[in-house]
Protein backbone atom coordinates (compact mmCIF):
# COMPACT_ATOMS: atom_id res chain seq x y z
CA UNK A 1 0.00 0.00 0.00
CA UNK A 2 2.85 2.32 0.51
CA UNK A 3 4.53 1.30 -2.52
CA UNK A 4 1.72 2.19 -4.03
CA UNK A 5 1.03 5.74 -2.87
CA UNK A 6 4.88 6.50 -3.54
CA UNK A 7 4.78 5.66 -7.16
CA UNK A 8 1.62 7.70 -6.95
CA UNK A 9 3.08 11.01 -6.04
CA UNK A 10 6.03 10.25 -7.80
CA UNK A 11 4.22 10.01 -11.23
CA UNK A 12 2.27 13.63 -10.53
CA UNK A 13 5.42 15.58 -9.30
CA UNK A 14 6.47 17.68 -12.35
CA UNK A 15 9.55 16.84 -14.02
CA UNK A 16 12.87 18.82 -12.34
CA UNK A 17 14.62 21.41 -14.46
CA UNK A 18 18.00 21.18 -12.91
CA UNK A 19 20.66 20.57 -15.14
CA UNK A 20 22.68 17.77 -14.16
CA UNK A 21 25.47 17.78 -12.15
CA UNK A 22 28.65 19.25 -14.04
CA UNK A 23 26.22 21.50 -16.60
CA UNK A 24 25.05 24.93 -16.05
CA UNK A 25 21.59 25.37 -15.30
CA UNK A 26 19.76 26.88 -18.52
CA UNK A 27 17.67 30.29 -18.30
CA UNK A 28 14.10 30.18 -18.11
CA UNK A 29 14.23 32.17 -21.83
CA UNK A 30 15.95 29.17 -23.22
CA UNK A 31 13.89 26.57 -21.84
CA UNK A 32 10.87 28.39 -23.27
CA UNK A 33 12.38 28.94 -26.44
CA UNK A 34 13.43 25.09 -26.70
CA UNK A 35 15.92 23.78 -28.75
CA UNK A 36 18.13 26.01 -31.04
CA UNK A 37 19.54 25.08 -34.35
CA UNK A 38 23.40 24.03 -34.59
CA UNK A 39 25.37 26.48 -36.76
CA UNK A 40 25.49 25.32 -40.23
CA UNK A 41 29.50 23.51 -40.83
CA UNK A 42 29.48 24.59 -44.74
CA UNK A 43 28.93 27.07 -46.87
CA UNK A 44 26.53 24.85 -48.93
CA UNK A 45 24.87 24.16 -45.55
CA UNK A 46 24.22 27.71 -44.81
CA UNK A 47 22.96 28.59 -47.98
CA UNK A 48 20.60 26.06 -47.92
CA UNK A 49 18.98 26.65 -44.67
CA UNK A 50 18.81 30.70 -45.64
CA UNK A 51 17.16 29.37 -48.89
CA UNK A 52 14.34 27.56 -46.53
CA UNK A 53 13.92 30.33 -44.04
CA UNK A 54 13.51 32.54 -47.21
CA UNK A 55 10.37 30.71 -47.73
CA UNK A 56 9.02 29.45 -51.67
CA UNK A 57 11.08 31.02 -54.27
CA UNK A 58 9.16 33.66 -56.52
CA UNK A 59 8.64 33.36 -59.93
CA UNK A 60 10.13 36.19 -62.64
CA UNK A 61 6.77 37.37 -62.63
CA UNK A 62 6.29 37.85 -59.26
CA UNK A 63 9.31 39.67 -58.54
CA UNK A 64 8.67 42.33 -61.05
CA UNK A 65 5.59 43.25 -59.53
CA UNK A 66 7.40 43.23 -56.28
CA UNK A 67 10.39 45.75 -57.51
CA UNK A 68 7.43 47.70 -59.53
CA UNK A 69 5.61 48.14 -56.37
CA UNK A 70 8.10 49.11 -54.45
CA UNK A 71 9.54 51.31 -57.11
CA UNK A 72 5.75 53.03 -56.91
CA UNK A 73 5.78 53.50 -53.40
CA UNK A 74 8.78 55.41 -53.12
CA UNK A 75 8.06 57.60 -55.88
CA UNK A 76 4.54 58.39 -54.15
CA UNK A 77 6.98 58.72 -51.27
CA UNK A 78 9.01 60.90 -52.64
CA UNK A 79 6.08 62.97 -54.49
CA UNK A 80 4.59 64.11 -51.40
CA UNK A 81 7.43 65.14 -49.48
CA UNK A 82 8.35 66.87 -52.44
CA UNK A 83 4.67 68.65 -51.83
CA UNK A 84 5.61 69.51 -48.45
CA UNK A 85 3.50 67.12 -46.17
CA UNK A 86 4.78 66.77 -43.20
CA UNK A 87 4.50 63.16 -42.53
CA UNK A 88 6.80 62.96 -45.45
CA UNK A 89 9.40 65.61 -45.10
CA UNK A 90 13.10 65.05 -43.67
CA UNK A 91 13.54 65.80 -40.26
CA UNK A 92 15.37 68.69 -41.18
CA UNK A 93 12.51 70.05 -43.42
CA UNK A 94 9.85 69.12 -40.46
CA UNK A 95 7.57 71.77 -38.33
CA UNK A 96 5.96 75.16 -39.11
CA UNK A 97 8.83 77.35 -38.36
CA UNK A 98 10.97 75.24 -41.04
CA UNK A 99 8.01 75.65 -43.41
CA UNK A 100 7.96 79.26 -42.56
CA UNK A 101 11.64 79.93 -43.53
CA UNK A 102 11.36 77.86 -46.70
CA UNK A 103 8.27 80.33 -48.06
CA UNK A 104 10.02 83.33 -46.84
CA UNK A 105 13.20 81.89 -48.72
CA UNK A 106 11.48 81.19 -51.75
CA UNK A 107 9.05 84.35 -51.65
CA UNK A 108 12.07 86.90 -52.60
CA UNK A 109 14.51 86.45 -55.45
CA UNK A 110 18.37 85.70 -53.70
CA UNK A 111 21.65 86.61 -55.39
CA UNK A 112 22.49 83.29 -54.21
CA UNK A 113 20.42 81.12 -56.05
CA UNK A 114 22.63 82.90 -58.81
CA UNK A 115 26.10 81.18 -57.72
CA UNK A 116 25.49 77.96 -58.83
CA UNK A 117 24.63 79.20 -62.55
CA UNK A 118 27.37 81.89 -62.09
CA UNK A 119 29.99 79.11 -61.33
CA UNK A 120 29.37 76.80 -64.31
CA UNK A 121 29.34 79.80 -66.75
CA UNK A 122 32.99 81.46 -65.16
CA UNK A 123 34.44 77.28 -65.74
CA UNK A 124 33.31 77.37 -69.26
CA UNK A 125 34.63 80.96 -69.79
CA UNK A 126 38.35 79.34 -68.32
CA UNK A 127 38.06 75.72 -70.61
CA UNK A 128 36.63 77.52 -73.81
CA UNK A 129 38.27 80.73 -73.62
CA UNK A 130 41.86 80.54 -72.44
CA UNK A 131 42.55 84.06 -73.00
CA UNK A 132 40.16 84.86 -70.62
CA UNK A 133 41.28 82.67 -67.86
CA UNK A 134 43.30 85.14 -65.99
CA UNK A 135 39.77 87.04 -65.15
CA UNK A 136 37.91 84.01 -64.06
CA UNK A 137 39.92 83.80 -60.81
CA UNK A 138 39.55 87.04 -59.52
CA UNK A 139 35.60 86.97 -60.23
CA UNK A 140 35.48 83.88 -59.19
CA UNK A 141 36.52 85.71 -55.96
CA UNK A 142 34.47 88.48 -56.34
CA UNK A 143 31.03 86.15 -57.08
CA UNK A 144 32.00 83.70 -53.58
CA UNK A 145 32.25 87.23 -51.49
CA UNK A 146 28.29 88.35 -52.59
CA UNK A 147 27.25 84.39 -51.88
CA UNK A 148 28.73 85.04 -48.48
CA UNK A 149 27.03 88.60 -47.97
CA UNK A 150 23.59 87.76 -49.33
CA UNK A 151 23.86 84.49 -47.25
CA UNK A 152 24.61 86.51 -44.16
CA UNK A 153 21.71 88.74 -44.99
CA UNK A 154 19.33 86.15 -45.59
CA UNK A 155 20.05 84.28 -42.45
CA UNK A 156 19.34 87.29 -40.46
CA UNK A 157 15.97 88.50 -42.19
CA UNK A 158 14.83 85.45 -41.87
CA UNK A 159 15.73 84.96 -38.03
CA UNK A 160 13.95 87.88 -37.44
CA UNK A 161 10.82 87.27 -38.81
CA UNK A 162 10.77 84.06 -37.06
CA UNK A 163 11.42 85.55 -33.63
CA UNK A 164 8.11 88.01 -34.24
CA UNK A 165 6.23 84.94 -35.91
CA UNK A 166 7.15 82.37 -33.51
CA UNK A 167 8.03 84.12 -29.95
CA UNK A 168 8.47 80.63 -27.97
CA UNK A 169 10.02 78.95 -30.87
CA UNK A 170 13.33 77.19 -29.31
CA UNK A 171 15.39 76.13 -32.53
CA UNK A 172 18.85 77.54 -32.57
CA UNK A 173 18.94 80.84 -34.46
CA UNK A 174 22.33 80.07 -36.38
CA UNK A 175 20.48 76.81 -37.56
CA UNK A 176 17.80 78.02 -38.71
CA UNK A 177 19.77 81.09 -40.90
CA UNK A 178 22.20 78.33 -42.11
CA UNK A 179 19.03 76.33 -42.94
CA UNK A 180 17.68 79.49 -44.78
CA UNK A 181 20.55 80.36 -46.47
CA UNK A 182 21.27 77.25 -47.97
CA UNK A 183 18.04 76.56 -49.32
CA UNK A 184 18.77 79.75 -50.79
CA UNK A 185 21.79 78.95 -52.58
CA UNK A 186 19.39 76.64 -54.75
CA UNK A 187 18.19 76.54 -58.26
CA UNK A 188 14.75 77.32 -57.21
CA UNK A 189 13.37 74.35 -59.50
CA UNK A 190 16.00 72.48 -57.63
CA UNK A 191 14.75 72.63 -53.90
CA UNK A 192 13.29 70.25 -52.13
CA UNK A 193 10.70 70.06 -51.61
CA UNK A 194 9.25 72.09 -54.10
CA UNK A 195 8.49 76.03 -53.50
CA UNK A 196 5.00 76.46 -51.82
CA UNK A 197 4.93 80.19 -52.68
CA UNK A 198 5.39 82.38 -55.89
CA UNK A 199 8.26 85.11 -56.16
CA UNK A 200 6.95 88.09 -54.75
CA UNK A 201 4.42 86.64 -52.57
CA UNK A 202 3.35 88.32 -49.05
CA UNK A 203 4.34 85.37 -46.43
CA UNK A 204 2.48 85.77 -43.39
Amino acid sequence: MIHEDVTTSSAARPPRTTAPKGRPTPKRSDRRRGPVAPAPMTAAEARARRKTMAGPKLSREERRAQSAARRAAMAERRERMMAGEEGYLLPRDQGPVRRYVRDVVDSRRNVLGLFLPAALALIFIMFGVPQLAPYVSPAMTVLTVLMVIDGIVVGRKVTRLVDEKFPNNTESRWKLGFYAASRASQMRRMRAPRPQVERGSRVG
